[in-house]
């Protein structure tokens, strides 16, 4: 008796994880829902049998866990094991494991056409025409749409419209989910690859031919003051403060997931580190959150950093 309480105390101390079922017709944008999904913060799992979804839901909810919400991809790729969905949420109905069910749908002409441009099989239909295998995946979800507690039809759907109806279901309601990185870099080290926007510096005055300042980076006041001082630097960050101002707001609109700006100079450890700083601070002021890196800095003959 004393080891079933301490069970039933253990279980009530344990954080549950958000759960998402994602399921549906073949073709319907499930995949392109569970990269939205991912990109809000969310653990996908695809293509899990289904007998597996109390257990991996237990795995998240330990202390030890940082997995706060976790979605579940299932559909008749299973085969056979998806038969048993239907049960299986009703036994985490029965236990009071919370979830959510997000059923992704599409007309059978849109799901036909779909499948004749990507040249893909059925799934339902491997060997024979895709309008068998869209019947007979439509009749084998019918009881498992009725538990839905989220249905969207794509069939006349853009993916950005997609994103946005995910977003809005599932998303954040406070401030931006867009991650913003500024990354200063060394052009003689080469252009990072993941840069959404590059800004080449090297026409600013450079602090490298100051002795004094030679090997001091662009976070240093006094080198910070020799490039600020100049008129061209102080043009450049008008323009480039209004640019920026304009800019952030329209990939939030977007929907972009993350944008990176990227500031170069020759060796990444004066000009690009001052201006990454400034555009930094200039964004964090605006009320986004954002990361700062100066990727190149240390691989200079730096001093004083």
């Amino acid at each position: 008796m004393e080891n079933k309480i301490e069970m039933e105390n253990t279980e009530e101390k344990l954080e549950r994880p958000r759960i998402i079922v994602v399921t549906g017709m073949s073709g319907s944008g499930k995949t392109q829902a569970c990269r939205c999904l991912e990109d809000l913060g969310y653990f996908c799992v695809d293509n899990l049998p289904p007998v597996f979804i109390p257990k991996f839901v237990e795995l998240c909810s330990h202390a030890s866990s940082h997995v706060t919400k976790v979605v579940f991809v299932v559909d008749t790729r299973s085969r056979e094991f998806f038969d048993k969905l239907v049960s299986i949420l009703e036994d985490m109905d029965k236990k009071n494991l919370e979830y959510e069910m997000l059923f992704m749908d599409a007309s059978d002409d849109a799901i036909i056409r779909r499948y004749k441009e990507t040249r893909r099989r059925h799934p339902m239909a491997p060997s024979s025409r895709i309008s068998d295998g869209v019947a007979k995946e439509r009749s084998r979800l019918e009881s498992v749409r009725g538990k839905a507690t989220y249905l969207i039809d794509t069939s006349n759907m853009s993916k950005a419209e997609l994103r946005d109806k995910i977003k809005l279901l599932f998303g954040k309601t406070e401030g931006s989910t867009m991650n913003i990185s500024v990354l200063s870099f060394g052009f003689k080290y080469g252009m990072p690859l993941d840069a959404d926007i590059v800004l080449d510096v090297r026409f600013l005055p450079n602090p490298f031919y100051i002795e004094s300042l030679k090997h001091k980076s662009g976070s240093v006041a006094a080198v910070a003051e020799y490039i600020a001082e100049k008129p061209v630097t102080q043009e450049f960050l008008k323009r480039l403060d209004n640019l920026v101002e304009f800019l952030v707001p329209q990939y939030v609109k977007e929907g972009k997931s993350q944008l990176v700006i990227a500031v170069g100079c020759t060796g990444g450890m004066h000009r690009s580190v001052f201006i990454a700083k400034h555009i930094f601070e200039l964004i964090s002021n605006n009320g986004y959150t954002v990361n700062l890196e100066h990727r190149d800095l240390m691989k200079n003959d730096v001093w004083e950093v």
